[in-house]
């Protein structure tokens, strides 16, 4: 009898953890998983943070990997909600698209720099590595550094897009991970060039002006400023009831969309 209870022991004990999880999953809290854009996720990790505060029996986990990653991980079903701060491409768009916000993207110097504004053709030659000296920009006889994002990034796409357009970046130029990473290399190097968000953009870097329009909530809302791209999220088909309830209050004017604008985002009711 004793050697009978002795091998049931483990069974005993599997059972019991297992009753053990199902009573914690039973509490009634949800999970609700995000992944994608580095440029999107600190503004969905914000959101997250006054969403879970009224809603206690939800918690969100929110991961980084770029944009392309998140694409990817929507449409292979592993997150609840992907996030995107490039348009899609055609073989993505069977995805369900949600416009959270408008984002700048916006060219940024180091604060000591006496540069203030550029030509999209100027902006282009840097990138392109046709123009490599700021003394080509009516500065010192200096090597411009410039500095992207890697591939695959949202912010990078974009950038491609709507400024580099048939040229492509050079393959000389700095690459960071983040746009944080950007703002702190160009914020500690006097002869750097990078680009960020304009929700990421502080009194640590100098925005310039592109074509004689300077980078701002008005000059977006206003069409005058044409560096723009959508932050996407995105969910394959329709999304879940507990994916839902964040994307209404992101969407809500009181909640999501009062937190973005306070981060320098143009709304989309805007």
């Amino acid at each position: 009898m004793c050697l009978r209870w002795f091998v049931l022991l483990p069974f005993i004990m599997g059972l019991l953890i297992s009753c053990g999880s199902n009573n914690s999953s039973s509490t009634g809290m949800q999970k609700i998983t995000v992944a994608g854009s580095t440029s999107v996720m600190p503004f969905t990790e914000k959101l997250a943070e006054h969403f879970m505060l009224d809603s206690r029996d939800v918690t969100i986990d929110v991961q980084g990997g770029g944009s392309t990653a998140g694409i990817q991980a929507v449409i292979n079903r592993t997150v609840d909600i992907g996030m995107s701060s490039r348009e899609l491409k055609d073989d993505e768009k069977v995805l369900n698209r949600i416009v959270i916000c408008y984002d700048g993207i916006v060219v940024v110097v180091h604060k000591n720099n006496p540069v203030t504004a550029l030509t999209l053709d100027q902006i282009r030659g840097i990138f392109s590595g046709n123009i490599s000296n700021w003394r080509q920009l009516g500065w010192v006889n200096r090597k411009i550094d410039a500095v992207s994002r890697e591939e695959g990034s949202g912010t990078r796409g974009a950038f491609e897009e709507l400024i580099m357009k048939d040229k492509e970046i050079n393959d000389s130029t700095m690459v960071q991970d983040s746009n944080g990473s950007v703002k702190e290399v160009v914020a500690t190097d006097p002869y750097a060039v990078g680009y960020i968000s304009m929700g990421l953009v502080d009194e640590k870097v100098k925005p310039v002006s592109i074509d004689g329009i300077r980078p701002s909530i008005q000059t977006i809302r206003s069409g005058q400023y044409k560096i723009v791209r959508p932050f996407l999220y995105l969910t394959n088909g329709q999304p879940n009831k507990r994916a839902r309830r964040f994307i209404d209050y992101v969407l809500s004017r009181d909640g999501g969309q009062r937190i973005l604008k306070n981060e320098g985002l143009v709304g989309v009711h805007d």
